[in-house]
């Protein structure tokens, strides 16, 4: 869908450049912008996958989580969080009615998850830690495919709870802001 805004918006500034009459002109740009602003972000959901959520058998071993973050392309990332699989429903859900607005378009989870943080040397590319965190996740959620997905993992150093009396994250209401 972005490509397609894109090539859609590629191809509206090039009719700009015609003799067309200046109302024309306007419409077909106020059309153009409008898909451009609108577009999901379709592709930010599968990277937040690829990047956090584990396989059905997590690695055990230092040499898998080594391959698994070979295999994944996430050599330049120092530091990694994983979640496990099984709560991928319940971390989907921390964008909705399984989470508290924290700040922007964050949301913090209304309860802990247990995860593994794995450290990562770049130059020597060896995993140099894995340790099990429970926590609250905050997640950066956005619209995708018409859905609220998370898109980053944020980290919580300070091991925060959501606040009592913080809204939940309630997507509609948020787009239509």
């Amino acid at each position: 869908m972005y490509f397609l805004t894109n090539v859609i918006f590629f191809i509206c500034s090039f009719a700009l450049l015609d003799s067309w009459m200046m109302a024309a002109r306007i419409v077909l740009l106020l059309f153009c912008s409008l898909l451009r602003t609108r577009s999901n972000n379709n592709d930010a959901f599968e990277k937040f996958r690829t990047r956090h959520i584990l396989p059905a058998r997590s690695p055990a071993t230092i040499t898998e989580w080594e391959r698994l973050i070979q295999k994944r392309k996430l050599c330049d990332r120092p530091v990694q969080s994983f979640l496990r699989q099984s709560d991928l429903g319940d971390v989907k859900a921390v964008c909705t009615t399984g989470g508290k607005e924290y700040e922007g378009n964050l949301c913090i989870s209304q309860r802990s998850f247990t995860f593994s943080t794995v450290s990562y040397d770049v130059r020597s590319r060896h995993v140099t830690s894995v340790v099990r965190e429970t926590k609250h996740l905050i997640l950066a959620c956005d619209k995708v495919n018409n859905k609220c997905l998370p898109v980053h993992f944020k980290e919580n150093p300070d091991n925060e709870n959501p606040r009592e009396h913080a809204k939940l994250c309630d997507a509609p209401r948020r787009w239509a802001e």
